[in-house]
């Protein structure tokens, strides 16, 4: 069920809401005008011609003497000597290509690398993640993510805690469910897996097994508390009935692995998400019990801040890991 393999999704132009969009337009218009007009001038100059100009820039004659005029008009001086058998720089005209021809070399390389950036994401990725997502929603798909993006380095730091993302570095978080803040963006991804109560084997034969979600008051329970202090009550379905057992218990853990552990060593009955317990499960080392009882579902959702633009690696994070949920 959580296995996949997945084509790269396909690369994007990382624009990810209108300031990164206007931002883009404005460099945009800065080089289209212009520059533009700059690069005309210097290579009508470094060439004395506007014939191989326009090869160069692959634009008629007449339109790099309308750019030439454009560019000599705003600033007021004649930067190039015309006749019909020749064109030269102007002293003016040659002070100015003296100094233009690096600079514009270091803007089309700065640009360039800003393509290259958006284009080829690379970089650092924090993510705080709780460990049941981190085991159902990432794990299955780090490999295949490292082979689409491999200048992209992923920092996961599985946490149970509500953490402030944006205070404590991270670029994103994943979570249960969709209660994120205002400033936050949410995208829903896979559906929280289902979650099983487990016992170990030696535990079920001594004190029997549960046959309704009621017999849980009889059994010693593991129980969960949630970051926000709240011990949850276990929640079950059947049809049209649902249960809410507030277990008792020596233990109150906020970990999944932990659980397991706890219930591997008979300490109790565990409710976990399943593929936690599934290998314990499958190595008959613990029993599920009360499978015809489920949890309703609900999804994960990465969340991350709306107040700038995603990054170009995060925003490939994000398109990467959507389109995975999107395929399950």
């Amino acid at each position: 069920m959580y296995e996949t393999s997945m084509a790269c999704p396909p690369r994007r132009q990382h624009i990810g809401n209108g300031q990164r969009a206007q931002t883009q337009e404005y460099i945009f218009m800065i080089k289209s005008t212009y520059l533009n007009d700059l690069h005309a001038f210097a290579s009508v100059a470094r060439h004395q011609s506007f014939r191989k100009a326009a090869q160069e820039r692959n634009v008629s004659a007449s339109a790099l003497s309308h750019s030439l005029k454009n560019l000599e008009d705003r600033l007021g001086v004649r930067l190039l000597n015309r006749t019909t058998r020749s064109v030269s720089a102007t002293t003016a005209g040659q002070q100015l290509l003296a100094r233009l021809g690096p600079a514009l070399q270091e803007i089309d390389e700065a640009l360039d690398h800003i393509n290259e950036f958006r284009d080829t994401p690379s970089g650092l990725v924090r993510l705080s993640i709780p460990r049941a997502a981190a085991q159902v929603v990432l794990a299955p798909r780090l490999a295949e993510f490292n082979r689409c993006y491999p200048h992209i380095q992923l920092e996961i730091v599985t946490d149970c805690a509500t953490t402030d993302i944006t205070k404590e570095g991270f670029d994103a978080g994943i979570r249960f469910g969709n209660c994120v803040s205002s400033n936050m963006t949410a995208v829903q991804l896979l559906p929280t897996p289902r979650m099983v109560v487990v016992g170990a084997p030696d535990y079920l034969a001594a004190v029997g097994y549960p046959e309704d979600p009621r017999d849980l008051a009889r059994h010693i329970c593991i129980g969960r508390r949630f970051p926000s202090g709240v011990v949850y009550a276990w929640e079950f379905t059947k049809d049209d009935e649902t249960i809410a057992m507030q277990v008792e218990g020596p233990l109150l853990l906020d970990d999944d692995v932990l659980m397991v552990r706890a219930a591997l060593d008979g300490a109790g009955l565990a409710y976990v998400h399943r593929p936690i317990a599934a290998p314990f499960i499958e190595h008959g080392e613990l029993i599920e019990v009360l499978s015809e009882w489920h949890q309703d579902t609900d999804h994960f959702h990465l969340f991350y801040s709306n107040e700038a633009p995603a990054s170009p690696p995060l925003q490939a994070f994000i398109d990467f890991i959507s389109s995975a949920s999107r395929e399950q």
